[in-house]
């Protein structure tokens, strides 16, 4: 595709001109596990679904140029994308992680990745000195979530890359909450994105997918080898609902700024509520490297009750926003991070950071923002009913 086109009109096209001999709009859906071979020593480039799919290599190729890298890989989820990149390193190797991490990374890294002889050190990933008091000789990688999941915590990309490199240290991002329509790490000196495309990217709550992209040909290649070899490709099926999805990302991320923004503002002035994590309110500690590096915010925001007894009434309340896991689809969702999707992570460590019991995520949808507030606000003003008669009945 013309890459001085505009991202918005990139991402429309997905698919649109990639089927000549028909001049499908929507690219189809290849289901045929295998493929002819003209002859001997000759092949179509395709040979085997796992291998290379027309469908998933379409969306791939999309995905490679919306994140300004060389080659995508589509997996069968995020964690199945997280996975591949994990078997890249080896016994004795260490990697440098986020402090305020995903729940399923943590899981992977000390359930799985440590059996196998990989160590992590968790920090502060904006703080280079941290960095580099927990580097080591076999240090491998830095693997940075920026925002993060749930605290939004920001990272200085562009800084730690220009640290991590003269270390022979890989960067890697999850650039899952912003996607590449706000953010290219690639771009500041990445060397990995990775993506739970079953968030943003897809969009509707309705597909599982993952997706890496690499800059570089010998890392593209290993990556290829290895995306491979473990198998947990997307299917074709799953590679059009993506594609379908990725086609409104920018109508769909502009909404849930938006109305995140607006619903964090509101928020931050209401009584119940203590604090408000939002990279878009200018009191944030990252909110100028957000700007900086970032040309727009996420829909996801975390904020703290005053009381941890407003929880259970709050989300039992809550009517258009659903209290359910997951985020960056059209439909509003809340979670209680504490107790579902940090709950591998040790109550001490969840603590020390901030995924306390007053903690709630919300992932703001597309839906029209007074409504959201209204909800809010009735479910926040129920909660408060029921704890002042509880607490008139106990006297």
């Amino acid at each position: 595709m013309n890459d001085k086109l505009r991202i918005e009109s990139r991402l429309a096209q997905i698919g649109s001109q990639e089927d000549p001999a028909t001049g499908a709009v929507n690219y189809p859906i290849y289901q045929s596990t295998a493929f002819r071979h003209p002859r001997l020593g000759q092949s179509t480039g395709f040979d085997y679904i796992r291998t290379k799919n027309p469908t998933r290599s379409v969306l791939e190729c999309a995905a490679a140029e919306l994140e300004s890298g060389d080659v995508a890989f589509a997996c069968s989820s995020g964690m199945a994308a997280l996975q591949t990149i994990f078997a890249y390193f080896s016994q004795g190797d260490h990697l440098i992680v986020s402090l305020d991490l995903y729940g399923g990374t943590y899981r992977m890294l000390e359930r799985i990745m440590s059996r196998f002889g990989v160590t992590a050190s968790y920090v502060d990933t904006n703080d280079l000195e941290a960095l580099e008091a927990v580097r080591r000789e076999n240090t491998k990688a830095v693997f940075i979530e920026t925002p993060t999941n749930p605290l939004m915590m920001i990272t200085d990309i562009e800084a730690v890359c220009t640290w991590a490199k003269p270390h022979g240290l890989l960067t890697i991002v999850d650039n899952t909450l912003l996607t590449p329509y706000f953010q290219r790490p690639l771009e500041l000196g990445a060397d990995i994105i990775i993506h739970s495309a079953t968030k943003y990217l897809g969009g509707h709550n309705d597909v599982l997918a993952g997706l890496i992209v690499t800059k570089g040909e010998a890392l593209s290649q290993e990556m290829a080898i290895l995306h491979n070899s473990i198998g947990a490709v997307l299917s074709p099926s799953d590679s059009y609902q993506l594609m379908r999805g990725m086609k409104t990302l920018a109508l769909r991320m502009e909404r849930h700024e938006s109305n995140a923004l607006a619903i964090a503002r509101h928020l931050k002035e209401h009584p119940a509520i203590a604090e408000v994590y939002h990279p878009g309110l200018s009191d944030h500690p990252g909110y100028e490297i957000q700007r900086r590096q970032s040309s727009g915010n996420t829909g996801i925001f975390s904020f703290k009750v005053k009381n941890a007894a407003y929880v259970e009434p709050i989300l039992r309340h809550i009517k258009l926003i659903a209290f359910a896991e997951s985020l960056g689809g059209v439909e509003s969702l809340m979670t209680y991070p504490a107790i579902q999707t940090h709950a591998d992570i040790p109550a001490e460590i969840r603590d020390a950071v901030g995924v306390d019991d007053r903690l709630l995520r919300f992932s703001v949808g597309v839906e029209h923002v007074d409504d959201l507030i209204s909800d809010l606000d009735q479910a926040l003003e129920a909660a408060r009913a029921e704890i002042e008669t509880a607490a008139g009945l106990e006297g």
